[in-house]
C-alpha cells in the first residue's frame, strides 16, 4: 500500500466523504493545507533532482475543470476525472508536458460531481458514448488507494447508455474481478518490451505480471484492449518488439488472444522530460534521438515519418503473425 511522505490538501475535501475516508486511512501521515492544488509553491520552488522524491507525496483536493474534450480514438470524450499524476515515474509521460515536474498523484474527492455529469450526459444524448476516465492517472493504481474504480463501476452499471474506458500499466485487478459490471467497461493495458519497462517505466507492473492481469480481466468478461505504447525505437527495437508479440502470444489464454483489440501509439518527448530525466535520472538511457525526430509544436518532438511509416509496416507484419484475427483500432 503507497504510504505518502506527506499530504497536501484542500481544506473543503475534509466535507466530502472520500476526503473523511482518506484522511482516516492517513491519519498518521503529516499533513499540510493548501488554497490550490494547481498552485504549492514549495513543490514548484524544488529542483528536477527532486522529482522522483516528489513523487512520494499526495495531493488532495476537489477537482473544478469538468471539461470533456472530443475523443476520436476508443473513446468519444475525454473526460476529467477522479485524479490526475501518478506515483509512477514513466520517463515519457505525457502528464509531465501539462505539470512539469508536479506530475505527483493528485485525487479528487468530488466523484459523486463527476460521476452524475458522465451519466447525465450519456443518457441525454442519443449516441452510446464512451468516456475515457483515465486519460490524466492510471484508475488501478488510484483504485488501490481510494477504491474509487470499484465504486465507480458499481454506480455506474445502472446507466441505461454510455460506457467508461481507460488505460493502465497495472495488474492489481482482483477487487474488480467479481463486479457486476454490464459490459460498460473497456480497459486497455499498456504494453511494451520488459527491456523498456525495466529502464523507462520506473515503479509499474512486470509484462508478465500485465498479461496475466489481461487474462483475469477477459474472464471476467470486461473488453480488454492491449495498448502498444508507447512505442520507442531503440537500436534494436524490432527484436524487442518481436519478443513481445511472442510473449503475448505465449502467454495469453485462448480466450484473450481471441477477443482482445491492440492499439499502437509513438512515443511523443519533449525538452521538459530531458531536463527533468537528466537531472533526476542521470544514469538512465537518453529517449530523444535527433536523427529519428524531430520538432512538433513547442518543446515537443516526434519521430521522423519515415520512422513511423517503417514502424507500422513492422507492426502490422506482427498482427498478421501473431493476432491475424484481432482487431487494430488505430495507429497514432
Amino acid at each position: 500500500m503507497f504510504i505518502p511522505e506527506k499530504i497536501y490538501y484542500e481544506k473543503e475535501v475534509k466535507d466530502y466523504q472520500l476526503g473523511k475516508e482518506l484522511f482516516k486511512k492517513y491519519k498518521d501521515v503529516p499533513k499540510i493545507i493548501i488554497d490550490n492544488h494547481n498552485n504549492i509553491e514549495e513543490m514548484r520552488k524544488k529542483q528536477n533532482s527532486e522529482f522522483p522524491k516528489m513523487k512520494r507525496n499526495l495531493i488532495i483536493a476537489t477537482r473544478k475543470t469538468h471539461r470533456y474534450t472530443p475523443n476520436f480514438k476508443v473513446s468519444n470524450f475525454l473526460v476529467p476525472y477522479t485524479s490526475s499524476g501518478c506515483i509512477a515515474m514513466c520517463m515519457y509521460c505525457y502528464l509531465v508536458c501539462n505539470y512539469n515536474k508536479c506530475s505527483y498523484l493528485r485525487l479528487f474527492v468530488n466523484r459523486e460531481q463527476m460521476l452524475y455529469k458522465i451519466i447525465k450526459t450519456a443518457n441525454d444524448n442519443e449516441q452510446n458514448y464512451v468516456f475515457e476516465i483515465g486519460s490524466n492517472s492510471d484508475l488501478i493504481l488510484e483504485n488501490t488507494i481510494t477504491n474509487n474504480l470499484v465504486w465507480t463501476i458499481e454506480n455506474f452499471k445502472n446507466s441505461p447508455k454510455g460506457k467508461l474506458t481507460f488505460p493502465t500499466k497495472f495488474d492489481m485487478v482482483d477487487s474488480i474481478l467479481g463486479l457486476d459490471h454490464q459490459g460498460k467497461i473497456i480497459i486497455r493495458m499498456s504494453v511494451n518490451p520488459e527491456e523498456i519497462i525495466n529502464k523507462v517505466e520506473f515503479g509499474t507492473s512486470r509484462l508478465k505480471q500485465r498479461i496475466e492481469a489481461i487474462n483475469k480481466l477477459v474472464e471476467a468478461d470486461y473488453k480488454v484492449g492491449i495498448l502498444v505504447a508507447p512505442i520507442i525505437f531503440l537500436d534494436n527495437w524490432k527484436e524487442l518488439y518481436e519478443e513481445l508479440f511472442k510473449e503475448l502470444n505465449e502467454l495469453l489464454t485462448k480466450k484473450a488472444r481471441q477477443k482482445v483489440f491492440f492499439e499502437f501509439i509513438f512515443m511523443t518527448y519533449s525538452y521538459i522530460h530531458k531536463m527533468i530525466n537528466d537531472e533526476a535520472f542521470p544514469n538512465a538511457i537518453d529517449l530523444y534521438n535527433k536523427e529519428l525526430m524531430k520538432v512538433r509544436g513547442k518543446g515537443k518532438y516526434t519521430y521522423n515519418q519515415f520512422v513511423r511509416e517503417e514502424g507500422e509496416i513492422f507492426f502490422r507484419d506482427m498482427m498478421k503473425i501473431y493476432f491475424p484475427n484481432n482487431k487494430i483500432v488505430y495507429f497514432s
